[in-house]
């Protein structure tokens, strides 16, 4: 069974876009239902087909480990882009093809007509988030057989990715009207959930073991804004639900916390003397998509890009080992080569860490595909490739500076010739670089070791164990 999602147009390294094996459990019991998943698309996703796993293995399901043991297979789709929907739409005919029933549900679950207009004979299409609809076509496709004294979950619940991270989704929706963007259209306006559940979740998740937390959501800055920051009761507290609040507790837990999909909203500041301390790592995921006003402003996005950089310059004089990823859109409709070229002289000031860049695709659904000044799909190419060779240069010079600096890692495991495949404070997992430890010695998947950074790549560091 296929548990890996490729997007095809845009490289899935740029992105947390790839959904890890769903994990096959104990072997199922004699008469145990049994159903096969395959996750596509982003790390929110991810947890949607957590949250249906648990579900599932709560009323008795086991999780198939390929098509032909399954009764049935849940495919999470992506609709975030036309190149993703059209690898949903393979994905639910392989399994289709593979197995015959097949249960759709996620993004592009949302346009249940455009599905079955290629796959028919699929059983059961609902949208993103709608758990309950899944379980009733699982129910119907292959009834529970629970045995309330064997079907145990762990506390945790069930989890995609390694022993020792995880996504923890702390809102749903968004409340942004970016032209280039249907999100919102598919998840709706931003829901946030309280203080107390997320933290609750959390605590959870580092007693079953987890040492790095993963904070995502469409607009994590805004979390809390929908229910006025409310408060929420959380050990022998209160606590607000506003993103600095959160991010506090969140970081006396005693793991590490990496904040993703964070808006450089005003009280973004306020986020980084809690990495300066260490109680959250010092890290910064924000899609900044362009600088240009003139583009910005078709996008529908702030355009106060001078402003932003004085904050940038503000947060690293605050915590220096701050590291700065973001995301790029080039050829948007309207994008002048000035426009590019200013793009590219705003990254050459912002001296961004980590950059991953997309070439701009019409979406079905998006206010954008009606913009004027649509851009020719060479230039787009063009600017592509000498966006990434400037972002690759200052990724170079920034990696090479950490030489002879000592970082602590957390180990995502052992290769064939006895490296540790590591990742620093300054890498999320899948869309940034390795720091690779060579003679690392009894160190596991999970551990976080001190190393000293011996060598540099234009992603990767090499590091040695102290």
């Amino acid at each position: 069974m296929r548990y890996i999602a490729a997007m095809s147009a845009n490289p899935p390294e740029l992105r947390p876009d790839i959904a890890p094996a769903a994990p096959a459990g104990p072997a199922p019991r004699a008469g145990q239902p049994r159903l096969g998943m395959v996750s596509l698309g982003c790390p929110k996703a991810l947890v949607d087909s957590e949250r249906i796993l648990t579900r599932l293995r709560a009323e008795g399901y086991a999780i198939a480990p390929d098509y032909a043991g399954a009764g049935a297979v849940i495919v999470n789709t992506c609709g975030f882009l036309d190149s993703a929907k059209a690898e949903s739409l393979e994905a639910i005919g392989e399994a289709l093809a593979e197995n015959g029933r097949v249960i759709v549900t996620g993004c592009m679950g949302a346009d249940a007509e455009a599905i079955r207009a290629v796959h028919p004979s699929v059983l059961a299409v609902t949208g993103p988030q709608q758990y309950e609809a899944v379980l009733e076509a699982v129910h119907a496709a292959v009834p529970p057989a629970p045995d309330p004294k064997i079907d145990l979950i762990p506390a945790a619940g069930v989890k995609l990715t390694p022993r020792h991270y995880a996504y923890l989704k702390i809102s749903e929706g968004c409340n942004h009207s970016c032209r280039f963007c249907i999100i919102p259209s598919m998840r709706g306006k931003l829901v946030s959930r309280p203080a107390g559940a997320v933290l609750r979740e959390a605590e959870r998740l580092v007693a079953a073991g987890v040492r790095e937390i993963l904070v995502i959501s469409q607009d994590t800055s805004a979390y809390g804004t929908d229910i006025r920051h409310a408060a929420s009761r959380w050990r022998d507290t209160e606590v607000a639900a506003h993103i600095t609040d959160l991010a506090r507790e969140m970081g006396r837990l005693g793991a590490w916390v990496r904040l993703h999909y964070v808006y450089p909203y005003p009280h973004v500041d306020r986020l980084i003397p809690l990495m300066a301390e260490g109680l959250v790592l010092p890290y910064l995921d924000i899609p900044f998509q362009h600088a240009a006003p003139s583009v910005l402003r078709a996008m529908r996005r702030p355009a106060n890009e001078a402003k932003t950089l004085e904050r940038i310059r503000g947060w690293r004089e605050t915590c220096p080992e701050l590291t700065i990823r973001s995301t790029f859109i080039v050829g948007f409709p309207g994008e002048t080569e000035a426009d590019f070229q200013y793009l590219l002289d705003w990254l050459d000031e912002a001296q961004l860490d980590r950059v991953g860049c997309f070439q701009y695709e019409d979406v079905a659904g998006a206010a954008a595909n009606d913009l004027p000044g649509h851009v020719p799909a060479e230039v787009k190419a063009e600017r592509w490739a000498r966006f990434m060779e400037r972002a690759q240069a200052i990724s170079a010079r920034r990696l090479e500076a950490r030489i002879g600096r000592r970082m602590p890692v957390i180990v995502d495991g052992i290769d064939e010739e006895g490296t540790a495949l590591c990742r620093g404070p300054g890498d999320a997992p899948e869309i940034d670089g390795a720091v690779f430890v060579e003679a690392p010695g009894d160190l596991a998947a999970g551990d976080i070791a001190e190393v000293e950074i011996v060598d540099a790549s234009e992603y990767d560091l090499w590091g040695r164990r102290i």
